[in-house]
């Protein structure tokens, strides 16, 4: 973490309608910025929905302490994934009551809201006018350009209109906007004038709980059946913005592979193509436990991360770190002009292909599976360097921390 003196201690209240234990990746990561922040001393406030995000079935404690992080979550703030109507209601309800939640605290140096969920621009630019605060917006992903480039909605619809003036507004409100990638940066900057307080920093691998298992001491492989077997893994979301459709056609096309098995861990929208492809050599899991990370990921002999022509810039692809981060190679699945294409480049960690390339796509798996063991070692370790070269977690969530104890410490002198 930063060796730099510690400032005075600041509270800083962060707004997600997701948190840890909750599987979701924003409240992981909202997660290891608020612990790093609490370990440095400050006071931290976190406001979080009492139901899991996806599974609204969750309930969590209405107030605990978590790694120094004073955690309180909100009733009737999460009502699940399923119709759109009650996610809306569900983010309206949380964006109120965190609002003035954060408007009745005793004391309040900065606030840091991210995009989950969509509204929560309101409690932003609602607190920062009236009690006169730091804002910073954390931009995991965008929204309503997210519905729009998937053609959920249309782009000249009211919905639409309403929440890209109320992003807008939050990006010249807003007194520090970080966001994850270049391609991200350049749509931002589209939206508003934004450049003198952009900060680009890409979300960090889960460092603590990633180390690499081989796999004959990995009992996630003899659980489920993968000792011997070559494992293509898809693991995270299974959502529209991160496409698995070519890759479950090679998985049919490679049926007659016997030692080849593709395994999807996650859940989301799309994970039903995943069970209606009812395949021989496919296995469909949910998600796994964070204790558990290290071995599911490392289960793996190849890792496949995808992203949607259409969202470049509007999601980024986190799933790479954690491939990354246990030594596995990459087979990437999308744009060439994309994050994940800028990390593969010439780094030889992994191959590239385009959607609807099946053919590309099992001629990689075909090419990882003949390449020797060491070579695939290799690519892995590479993977790995870049991680600790500049991408872990101590260099990017203490870069994070950094930004917002200078700028805390900086309004307040």
């Amino acid at each position: 973490m930063s060796s730099a003196a510690a400032p005075k201690r600041r509270t800083f209240v962060f707004i997600s309608q997701v948190y840890l234990p909750d599987p979701a990746s924003v409240g992981q990561h909202f997660a290891d910025a608020c612990a790093e922040l609490a370990r440095r001393g400050h006071r931290v406030v976190v406001l979080t929905a009492a139901n899991g995000y996806d599974d609204a079935s969750r309930r969590y404690p209405l107030r605990e302490r978590l790694a120094g992080v004073d955690v309180r979550r909100l009733r009737f703030s999460s009502f699940g994934k399923g119709r759109m109507i009650w996610r809306l209601l569900a983010g309206i309800s949380f964006t109120i009551q965190a609002t003035v939640r954060t408007l009745l605290m005793h004391r309040v140096d900065s606030v840091i809201v991210s995009t989950v969920p969509p509204v929560v621009f309101v409690a932003a630019v609602v607190i920062g006018a009236l009690r006169r605060v730091r804002i910073t917006f954390w931009v995991m992903d965008l929204n309503p350009d997210q519905a729009v480039a998937l053609g959920v909605v249309r782009p000249d619809s009211l919905s639409v209109r309403l929440l890209d003036w109320g992003v807008r507004r939050l990006l010249r409100r807003a007194d520090d906007v970080v966001v994850l990638d270049r391609f991200m940066s350049e749509r931002i900057t589209a939206k508003a004038s934004v450049r003198d307080k952009l900060v680009v920093l890409p979300p960090w691998p889960l460092d603590d709980h990633l180390t690499a298992v081989a796999h004959e001491d990995n009992p996630f492989r003899r659980d489920h059946g993968l000792e011997g077997r070559f494992v293509v893994m898809y693991s995270g979301n299974h959502s529209p913005a991160n496409p698995i459709d070519t890759l479950i056609d090679a998985a049919r096309a490679l049926q007659s592979e016997q030692r080849l098995v593709f395994v999807f861990v996650g859940g989301g929208s799309d994970k039903v193509k995943v069970e209606q492809s009812a395949l021989p050599n496919v296995l469909s899991l949910p998600y796994q436990p964070l204790e558990s990370l290290k071995y599911s990921l490392s289960a793996a002999d190849v890792h496949v991360v995808t992203l949607g022509d259409s969202v470049v810039g509007i999601v980024h692809p986190c799933k790479v770190y954690g491939a990354m981060a246990v030594a596995r190679p990459v087979m990437a699945i999308g744009p060439a002009a994309s994050h994940v294409a800028d990390l593969l480049g010439n780094s030889g960690i992994g191959w590239q292909v385009r959607h609807g390339d099946v053919e590309g796509a099992v001629r990689s798996i075909r090419e990882a599976m003949a390449a020797p063991g060491g070579q695939l070692s290799e690519m892995g370790s590479r993977g790995l360097a870049l991680i600790r070269g500049g991408l872990s977690k101590d260099a990017l969530c203490g870069g994070f921390c950094d930004v917002l104890e200078r700028r805390a410490t900086s309004a307040a002198a």
